[in-house]
């Protein structure tokens, strides 16, 4: 049987969506080895749906046991990050070869030099080649319902445009007579936006497959610097997307520039992790997104994915 080639990713959906390429990549140079993808459920398991890798080696970031050890010999690839945690758990399995970036720490002198200020697809495309940014587009199709998505949450709150803001844009967008269909995780502020704009309230309720779909039909999704703004850059749906604390540079939409809407007032990166909205973020106006949006639905029909 032929060695299995263990990818770690045990991240979000945005860094999921953004290793895709990666993936596609070790496809193609691995040709008929087993692609086993180390990460978290359920989006490896969609992500293995859609034939991306053979199979999931459930996997909730560093902490719990090697997800190699029961491979017998292997090649481990880290799209993790750049260790030294990362690559040490895939060591710990004795891999035969491990691709991954230059780690001192780690005792990895073999593989490619860590950059800073690179966007996220090109870091992993580099690492593994034989892939490139058009290897974004997934497969996912839906009937276009025409709603405009408002993903209003984020990680964190530093990534989190004031509520305020987000009820003065769903009710110029449903006097736009637009259905408004809000997603997410965060289910109290969904609920509350809901309450006072009338919009639908789906938070909570879709699941990875379901959400797709739901981004795949919408005229345009409109989030802040989260994992459903590359959901709707891998599936083809316009989107407006409200940057701060991490610059568009190293995140944002990377195909089709002209079906996606970055906003951003930043002059340099911020704290990802802090417990007030950036000031980046804050900078960017309720007319601003307004008009984003409305210029993304007068232009016209998405783009098929394939």
């Amino acid at each position: 049987m032929p060695r299995p080639v263990l990818i770690l990713r045990a991240l979000g959906l945005g860094d999921a969506l953004t290793g895709v390429p990666a993936l596609r990549g070790l496809r193609r140079l691995y040709g008929d080895r087993p692609l086993l993808l180390a990460g978290r459920q359920p989006v490896s398991g969609w992500l293995r749906g859609l034939g991306l890798v053979d199979d999931v080696v459930p996997t909730d970031g560093l902490s719990g046991p090697p997800p190699g050890r029961s491979l017998g010999r292997h090649t481990a690839v880290n799209l993790h990050g750049r260790g030294p945690e990362s690559h040490l758990l895939l060591q710990a399995s004795s891999p035969d070869h491990l691709v991954a970036f230059n780690c001192a720490a780690a005792g990895h002198r073999s593989g490619s030099r860590w950059r800073l200020d690179e966007h996220e697809v090109d870091r992993w495309c580099r690492l593994v080649g034989s892939c490139s940014r058009e290897d974004l587009r997934l497969p996912v199709q839906a009937a276009p319902d025409e709603a405009v998505v408002v993903h209003p949450g984020a990680a964190s709150v530093a990534r989190q445009w004031p509520p305020y803001r987000w009820i003065e844009v769903i009710r110029e967008l449903r006097e736009d007579s637009h259905h408004v269909v809000l997603t997410g995780s965060e289910v109290e502020l969904c609920a509350f936006l809901a309450r006072e704009t009338g919009a639908e309230d789906l938070s909570g309720r879709l699941s990875v497959e379901e959400l797709a779909g739901r981004v795949a039909a919408a005229a345009v999704l409109l989030s802040g610097d989260t994992g459903v703004a590359h959901l709707a850059t891998a599936v083809g749906t316009r989107s407006v997307t409200l940057f701060g604390p991490t610059p568009p540079l190293w995140w944002g939409p990377a195909i089709d520039l002209d079906r996606h809407t970055v906003l951003y007032h930043g002059e340099a990166p911020g704290d990802p992790h802090a417990d007030q909205p950036d000031a980046a973020l804050l900078r960017i106006t309720v007319p601003e997104v307004l008009q984003a949006a409305r210029d993304q639905v007068r232009h016209g029909t998405r783009q098929p994915s394939n």
